[in-house]
């Protein structure tokens, strides 16, 4: 089932819940550790649809749904879409982490990060992003099995969150497919 942008909208919760449980998903949950613009928040919920993710984790500054600019920004996703809200990331990392096999990748700027494209992704996999200027804590960094980071070329230091996240999101669910994982 597709649906545009105003059938997602106007779609009730209880028809968003039998939608939701009907979608086969990757095993990819999103962390996202104080993204604090409501408008990237609704963002990655799109991109969690998009991509058929597991679940996305709000932690620390993020705001919630129905915060009103998440629901815009999302075009409804948010109801579709699995969430939950946890103090840190922290705490959402010590869940996930009780998931068998379970990889730990964050996408960031260090001294320890590898090219997004030279990691080979295994999953299931969570991904974590920070806020759009301080990036993700040096202590969830700390909990990672891998940094990895885009290559900029210009003068600009970083993309926006979102917009990395799409980049890194995708080509690791394509080199999966190519892999034949999810048997999609």
């Amino acid at each position: 089932m597709t649906l545009n942008s105003k059938e997602l909208r106007n779609l009730s919760e209880s028809d968003a819940v039998v939608v939701s449980k009907s979608l086969k998903r990757f095993p990819v949950y999103i962390v996202l550790e104080d993204v604090l613009d409501t408008y990237n928040i609704g963002g990655f919920f799109r991109l969690a649809d998009a991509i058929a993710a597991e679940k996305i984790y709000l932690c620390g500054g993020c705001a919630v749904p129905p915060n009103h600019k998440i629901v815009k920004a999302s075009v409804g996703n948010y109801k579709i879409v699995p969430w939950e809200y946890k103090e840190t990331a922290a705490e959402a990392i010590r869940e996930l982490k009780k998931i068998k096999g379970l990889s730990l990748v964050a996408v960031e700027q260090s001294n320890k990060s590898i090219d997004y494209r030279n990691y080979k992704y295994r999953f299931p996999i969570a991904f974590v992003f920070g806020h759009e200027t301080d990036g993700v804590k040096a202590s969830t960094l700390a909990l990672m099995d891998v940094v990895v980071e885009l290559p900029m070329y210009g003068v600009n230091k970083s993309l926006n969150v979102m917009v990395a996240a799409g980049i890194a999101l995708y080509h690791a669910i394509e080199e999966s497919t190519k892999k034949r994982l999810f048997g999609r």
